[in-house]
């Protein structure tokens, strides 16, 4: 692979310090047809990245919630049509709802960063390699409160179990175990028990109802609830709950092969924005005793890069890696498991002109993971 030169080893050495010290967040996520082509935009919010800092800093809330309203998107208008009767050999890929109906998931949502070098480093003191890692996993339950005709629910969330970390370069800075909880005032411990209200349509997209009770027990922690907070901004609430792989309403019925897709866009910071075209793939229908099973595939590729890219971007070679499943029971329209991930990578290498001859060429990487998976556990 073709490295190009970047001005200065120390400006190499500052992009990757900042790059783990900066935050980052989906830009929006665009519908595209079964032919793929460009249709319709649906965002799909940020999640703010929580405060890697200890609890115990202080922290202005309201610089917090002016950073959650300018990250959000506005939200397009779907129109829900009545299906028609499915031809032979398909299925209408949607969620249904009953009303008073519960259901339990698991979500695994994390961020990880890391920085690292190969070979001889020109000034070893200047740089040294790390990570950051950011991962939440929730167990809620979804109850099912009403049902509209169209087929889109009112559902209320209650939170029964929460695990949070947070670590920079090696050290933690907030950990939280819900099963083990050694500081009952901790901010987190206030959102057990609590509920927040969404919408969420047959297509799998959702939006906050009220929150504004669990907000409020979150802000009665002693210590700077930002945590707590980051974790209820509704375009993050939003983000966790909404199923990005099912089809557009009224473009539900497919069969075994049929493909459909949206573009998504990423902001990494000082590197600009990445486009990814995730093209969705029916793989299978498959009977399990009295249940149907639809297996859907997710594969991305890069779209057309954005035309506002840093200049420093351009010093780097990129690659990357975004997949994902979907496995939905049509009988019963619920989501049994749901994973993304997405592997972004940048090498850079020092000037020649700093490197020895008798060395090892040098090599930077500079990569950052998300998952994101959701699994029914009852």
């Amino acid at each position: 692979m073709r490295l190009h030169k970047i001005s200065s080893w120390l400006a190499a050495v500052v992009v990757f310090s900042l790059f783990l010290a900066a935050g980052c967040a989906p830009v929006a996520e665009q519908a595209i047809e079964p032919e793929v082509k460009l249709e319709e935009q649906i965002p799909e919010a940020a999640v703010e990245e929580a405060v890697a800092a200890p609890v115990e800093e202080p922290a202005a809330e309201e610089a917090i919630t002016a950073a959650a309203e300018e990250a959000a998107e506005p939200e397009a208008e779907l129109e829900v049509k009545a299906p028609e009767a499915e031809p032979a050999g398909t299925a209408t890929l949607k969620l249904k709802f009953t009303p008073e109906d519960s259901t339990t998931y698991k979500l695994i949502d994390e961020t990880r960063r890391s920085v690292k070098w190969e070979g001889s480093i020109p000034d070893e003191s200047a740089f040294k390699g790390g990570g950051r890692q950011k991962r939440i996993e929730m167990t809620f339950t979804q109850q099912i409160e009403s049902v509209d005709d169209e087929g889109n629910a009112v559902v209320k969330i209650t939170v029964d179990a929460l695990k949070y970390l947070s670590r920079t370069k090696g050290k933690i800075t907030t950990e939280f175990d819900s099963s083990d909880i050694k500081d009952p005032e901790h901010q987190l411990a206030n959102l057990l028990g609590q509920s927040y209200t969404i919408k969420l349509t047959s297509a799998g997209e959702a939006e906050v109802v009220d929150a504004k009770e669990a907000r409020s027990a979150v802000g009665r922690s002693r210590r700077v609830p930002k945590t707590g907070f980051a974790l209820l901004w509704p375009d993050t609430i939003k983000e966790r709950h909404t199923v990005p792989a099912l089809p557009l309403a009224g473009k539900n019925q497919l069969r075994p092969g049929d493909k459909w897709g949206k573009i998504k866009t990423f902001s990494f910071g000082l590197m600009g924005l990445k486009s990814y075209k995730k093209i969705y793939t029916l793989k299978e229908l498959k009977d399990q005793g009295d249940r149907q099973i639809a297996v859907v595939e997710m594969n991305a590729t890069p779209a057309s890069e954005q035309q506002d890219q840093p200049e420093i971007s351009e010093q780097f070679d990129s690659t990357g890696t975004y997949t994902g499943r979907l496995i939905l029971d049509l009988s019963t329209g619920k989501v049994e498991k749901y994973n993304e991930e997405l592997l972004s990578e940048w090498l850079v290498a020092p000037p020649s002109a700093q490197q020895p001859e008798d060395e090892e060429p040098a090599i930077l990487t500079m990569s950052e993971t998300r998952i994101y998976s959701l699994e029914k556990i009852d």
